[in-house]
């Protein structure tokens, strides 16, 4: 078994809305059937009890080592925690090979156990040991070790429910929600509206009692200090049990509370002054530990938390009773898990001989024996909820708190004996405040009922109903895609909004554009739903991004498929028919918003049949409104977009808006055949997204089909009194469309200048050829500048092939390089004459079409 190619499908794709790996697997003859190979399904069970029935896709398959594979791939996630449940092998065109889609829920995750998943079948092959413990636990410890926690994911996890999309911007825990400029960010607990200076001051422990002692906040009296003769000075001074802690610490590390005696005190700054130089000593307050999350200006949740403890047997000693307590799966070494590992280190040992014990000590049954004085759950603390206790006037303190630091989400660690009284009622104080709080006592407490915080945190970012989402549009067909992109987004911009667009000609962010080359991909829309300046965003979807990575985004308010034609890059990746192409297309329809709209050519009938797999509405169009599906779509009530003679028409029922052709200049008064389509499918995307008609008709209108506005798609030029056109016309269809719109300009002598693209099969490059050795009198064939794979005249040997039957050209002439030929066409013309170029190199042909005009 070969595995080859392997992709991460980032986005939904061609099997599923699941992110997933995505592998060529070949097997040999013996190998395309396990079932043949003796005792080899036994042995994978016996070093994988859990890998489930293995079964094929279709009911004509037998069960190949690639359907072993996924299910390896696919029962190793899942052992190892990970929430996968979609898997599938598909048989390709070629015999033993096979495409494994396998679901994963951390991208590197996938990885290992795509890689572990074969070395189990290998070892099942080879009856060879395969270690499926230490499997496993290397799968659980990269996805502990990747994957967001409990704080973050909780936020995450709220912002799924709401339908807010999100974005994971780092390995850690930076995440965007929503798109374009209604994108909110997070790091942790903390989000993009969380001032710095807040946090500063939250940093600054003393600080931040000076402020809350000026709001009326009760806090324990103390002060800072720089030496451990100074500590005990100011112990002394305050004449009671006192805390020491850095001024600037977290997670509780270098805290001690409680303690009385010199040397106590000496300890317990050389600890404290490790973490900072600055050190405070204040008065301890007798109680319990409770930590309240404010968020907002709403108390959201309240925990009690208590010290890492262990309870004696009379059997086990305490080190031996703390390794059992971390023996549990709900304890990790950091915040991914809901508790922590209790740490027993030099300040837990310090601890127990304040109550006459060592680590070696065997406690008697009952005895409870703490490891620390502090109650943080990062050193293996644990939490009991109180929410529903919390006193108004305690709650209004703590709520006070976080406002006077300037917190939008703050964690306030308040000492007290219980929370069912005011502060004052019983001397408690407000001991901390805390930027980017943990949330994990609040999401999975110890003990009680868990809080929805991260819904709580979403509110305060996005209001109700807001799903934090930008209009977005998604193209694709094989022809007329980038005009169509254009049109569309100048109808946005029309309306005032700030449109992200993506074709392949580059990144464009308010017609300016920030990325250059083909760019019709998932990772250019990622890149403009990320940009703040973004309103609407509409992206040329191609095959091959779709196929490479997915969607770069979860779905659309409008799908747009211009068509499905021949020549569209048939034959890579398994894609060797229409039907295949089709299949690819429809990605973005099955994608769309349940609110949404997929806008269909009628007359493609491939086209139409997406309409069944889309979640919205449908909004269909062609010229011909007498064709049935348009009738019958018109007659349910839905919307249709058809030509009426000299007009474009929208019509939904008896409900009709009638556009002129003579007034959208890219139709060229309606001559154009293949534009009004284009017009046609960018009149319904702004329909769908309910653009005023008043919006439309200025957009069409003042919609130039130049070299600037929609560089290499019909630019029409004057050229010594002939007429120049550049298009990018590269499959038989865009040819078939351009030979029928030249149709209606008179000329007398027609010629083109066209290259072919080496990754097309070789009979869609012949056809090119053939279709215009009937509509021209003179072909210049070139060598353009990248031949994709193919030797050196090949392509002009496939193109030439294609005029051996040519009814109409009686000239031929071959050249190397595009330049060249744009020259010697351009001296071949007379007044009258007409020349398309087929442009390689788009923006680099028309800058010297430009240049030459300029010479005239």
């Amino acid at each position: 078994m070969d595995v080859s190619r392997i992709r991460v499908l980032r986005g939904p794709n061609l099997w599923s809305r699941h992110t997933a790996i995505e592998a060529i697997v070949s097997c040999n003859e013996a190998e395309r059937a396990i079932a043949g190979i003796a005792g080899f399904e036994a042995r994978l069970r016996e070093r994988f009890p859990q890998i489930g029935f293995l079964q094929p896709s279709g009911k004509n398959e037998m069960v190949s080592m690639a359907h072993t594979l996924e299910a390896a791939a696919l029962g190793l996630q899942s052992e190892a925690g990970c929430p996968v449940t979609f898997s599938r092998t598909v048989p390709t065109t070629e015999a033993g090979v096979y495409q494994v889609i396998v679901e994963y829920t951390e991208e590197d995750v996938g990885k290992l156990a795509f890689q572990l998943a074969q070395e189990l079948c290998l070892a099942a092959q080879q009856d060879k040991p395969f270690d499926l413990a230490g499997a496993l636990s290397t799968l659980r410890e990269l996805d502990e070790d990747i994957r967001l926690g409990p704080s973050t994911g909780s936020i995450v996890q709220a912002a799924i429910t709401r339908g807010i999309p999100f974005r994971r911007l780092t390995g850690g825990s930076m995440v965007q929600f929503g798109w374009g400029s209604r994108q909110r960010r997070i790091q942790a607990a903390e989000t993009n509206h969380t001032s710095a200076i807040a946090e500063s001051i939250a940093q600054d422990k003393d600080l931040t009692k000076k402020l809350l002692n000026a709001a009326g906040v009760p806090v324990p009296m103390g002060r800072v200090v720089t030496s451990a003769e100074d500590a005990w000075t100011a112990a002394q001074e305050i004449a009671s049990p006192v805390v020491l802690k850095p001024r600037d610490g977290n997670q509780g590390k270098g805290v001690a509370v409680n303690i009385t005696a010199r040397d106590q005190v000496m300890a317990a700054f050389d600890v404290a002054s490790k973490i900072c130089s600055e050190v405070i000593v204040e008065r301890y307050l007798p109680g319990h530990d409770f930590r309240l999350l404010v968020v907002g200006n709403q108390l959201v949740a309240a925990a009690r938390r208590d010290p890492p403890q262990v309870i004696g047997d009379g059997v086990h000693t305490i080190r031996e009773l703390v390794d059992q307590v971390n023996s549990d799966p709900l304890r990790g070494e950091g915040h991914a898990t809901s508790l922590t590992k209790i740490r027993f280190d030099a300040i837990a040992l310090a601890t127990l001989v304040g109550q006459n014990y060592t680590a070696d000590s065997i406690p008697q049954q009952g005895v409870r024996v703490a490891l620390r004085n502090n109650a943080n759950l990062s050193t293996g603390g644990t939490a009991t909820d109180v929410t529903e206790d919390v006193h108004p006037e305690l709650a209004a303190r703590a709520i006070a708190a976080a406002q006077m630091v300037g917190l939008d989400i703050c964690g306030v660690d308040i000492v007290c004996n219980n929370v069912h009284q005011s502060l004052e009622e019983q001397e408690g104080g407000v001991v901390e405040v805390n930027a980017a709080p943990g949330l994990r006592m609040h999401i999975s407490p110890s003990y009680g009922k868990g809080r929805a915080v991260g819904a709580a945190i979403m509110s305060t970012m996005f209001d109700d109903g807001d799903n934090g989402r930008i209009p977005l549009v998604a193209v694709a067909g094989t022809n007329g895609k980038t005009t169509t992109v254009r049109l569309i987004a100048h109808l946005l911009a029309r309306k005032g909004l700030r449109v992200g667009m993506t074709n392949s000609d580059g990144v464009y962010i308010e017609k300016q554009r920030i990325d250059t080359g083909d760019c019709s991909g998932p990772r250019s829309a990622r890149n403009v739903l990320m940009h703040p300046d973004v309103d609407a965003a509409v992206f040329e979807t191609a095959r091959g991004g779709i196929l490479r990575e997915g969607l770069g985004f979860d779905r659309c308010d409008v799908a747009v498929v211009t068509n499905i034609g021949m020549g569209d890059h048939l034959g890579p990746s398994y894609i060797s028919t229409v039907e295949d192409l089709s299949v690819v297309k429809r990605v973005i329809v099955e994608n769309v918003s349940t609110t949404g709209y997929a806008v269909l050519n009628a007359a493609d009938p491939m086209v139409a049949s997406m309409a069944k797999s889309c979640p919205g509405s449908i909004i269909f169009f062609a010229h011909d409104f007498h064709h049935p599906l348009m009738t019958a779509h018109r007659a349910q009530g839905h919307r249709v977009v058809y030509q009426d003679g000299n007009f474009i028409v929208v019509a939904k029922g008896k409900q009709e808006h009638r556009l002129a052709l003579q007034e959208i200049p890219l139709t060229r008064n309606g001559t154009i055949r293949f534009q009004i389509e284009n017009t046609m499918a960018s009149i319904a995307a702004a329909w769908a997204l309910e653009l005023d008609w008043d919006v439309i008709r200025a957009g069409l209108s003042s919609f130039v089909n130049d070299a600037d506005t929609a560089p290499g798609r019909f630019n029409v030029f004057d050229y010594r009194g002939a007429t120049l056109i550049a298009d990018y016309g590269h499959n038989p269809d865009a040819i078939q469309a351009l030979v029928r719109a030249i149709d209606t300009m008179p000329a007398k002598r027609r010629s083109v200048v066209i290259s072919g693209a080496g990754d097309r099969r070789d009979i869609d490059i012949r056809h090119q050829t053939e279709i215009l050795g009937d509509a021209f009198d003179e072909v210049i064939l070139y060598q353009d500048q990248c031949q994709r794979g193919r030797a050196d005249g090949e392509v002009l040997a496939l193109l030439r092939e294609g005029l051996q039957n040519a009814r109409r050209t009686t000239a031929t002439e071959e050249i190397n390089g595009e330049f060249v030929a744009i020259d010697t066409a351009l001296s071949h013309l007379s007044p009258g004459d007409l020349c398309l170029i087929l442009v390689d190199q788009v923006e680099e042909a028309l800058a010297h079409i430009a240049k030459r005009i300029a010479e005239v």
